[in-house]
């Protein structure tokens, strides 16, 4: 069983650039410089795709698009994990328990105003 040739990286880079430069085949070429036409094809093939400024399948706006949808699930999961400490199962809302002076000196309506939909159910 015979060993298998490797070739350094400077000549993978020249038989590229004669690959691109020149207006022969790749197969003319590989037999010239005495390399298997597929594997010619493949370092040009490699070359071609490490000038790629996103090398992955998909492109730019897909890759931002499914970091920005992992964000938002991300910040959906704090959101609800805070909503359900501050508001327990009684709907009473542990963080604003208005005091008897407190809702004596401030009109129950006025104050809930102030608050989103959800706090408000919670005050009334």
């Amino acid at each position: 069983m015979s060993k298998r040739k490797q070739y350094s990286p400077e000549f993978k880079r020249e038989a590229v650039e004669l690959a691109r430069r020149s207006g022969t085949s790749c197969r003319q070429i590989a037999q010239e410089i005495g390399v298997a036409p597929s594997l010619l094809n493949r370092w040009v093939r490699e070359a071609r795709a490490a000038e790629k400024p996103f090398p992955g399948t998909g492109n730019p706006r897909d890759e931002e698009l499914a970091r920005l949808k992992r964000e938002l699930a991300r910040v959906m999961k704090e959101r609800d994990f805070l909503k359900d400490a501050a508001v327990g199962s009684t709907g009473q809302c542990y963080i604003l328990r208005p005091s008897k002076r407190w809702t004596s000196t401030y009109d129950r309506h006025q104050v809930a105003r102030t608050f989103s939909s959800a706090e408000t159910r919670t005050l009334e």
